[in-house]
């Protein structure tokens, strides 16, 4: 395991990752306005073509690597549930697909080190349930056309790409 500087490092690291406005732009599009209702839903969304489930797999593929690193013991378990709360969010969301999901890309790892992560949380299924009502939420909000849609781009940002325009 590493020191608590050291992870505190990795931490910070992940944190300005997040801030990249591409993945910035991707993580708002998972949250506020992908609300799948089958596994079907979420396969042709990962599975789809490339420029159409980049934001999906970008944020996915962040949160599972970022809780690899927790798996691997890079960063404690207590210090990145504590800084984050955003994967729980995605667990949540994405958890009553899993197993359908996995079954159907043979694939009985995928996002693996998210659950190992959110499972290490203190009463995991109290937080889950949380993020179940805000996910729940926010689809009620989309269904009745009162989510904005697509993250708001800095004027420096580069004009055109971001999740909104590939899909």
């Amino acid at each position: 395991m590493a020191d608590a500087a050291q992870a505190a490092g990795v931490l910070l690291k992940l944190y300005e990752l997040r801030t990249e406005p591409t993945l910035r732009q991707a993580r708002a599009w998972f949250a506020f306005e992908f609300h799948p209702s089958t596994a079907r839903e979420v396969l042709s969304t990962w599975l789809g073509p490339g420029h159409l489930s980049a934001p999906y797999r970008m944020v996915t593929t962040y949160w599972d690597m970022a809780a690899s690193l927790v798996v691997q013991g890079a960063i404690p378990a207590d210090m990145f549930n504590e800084a984050n709360t955003e994967h729980v969010a995605l667990f949540a969301k994405l958890r009553p697909f899993l197993s359908d999901v996995r079954a159907a890309t043979e694939y009985p790892d995928y996002l693996r080190n998210l659950e190992q992560v959110v499972a290490m949380l203190p009463q995991p299924e109290k937080r889950i349930a949380i993020f179940e009502r805000y996910m729940t939420r926010q689809r009620a909000l989309a269904a009745e056309g009162r989510q904005q849609l697509g993250y708001p781009r800095s004027p420096d940002s580069e004009q055109g790409g971001g999740p909104r325009a590939a899909i």
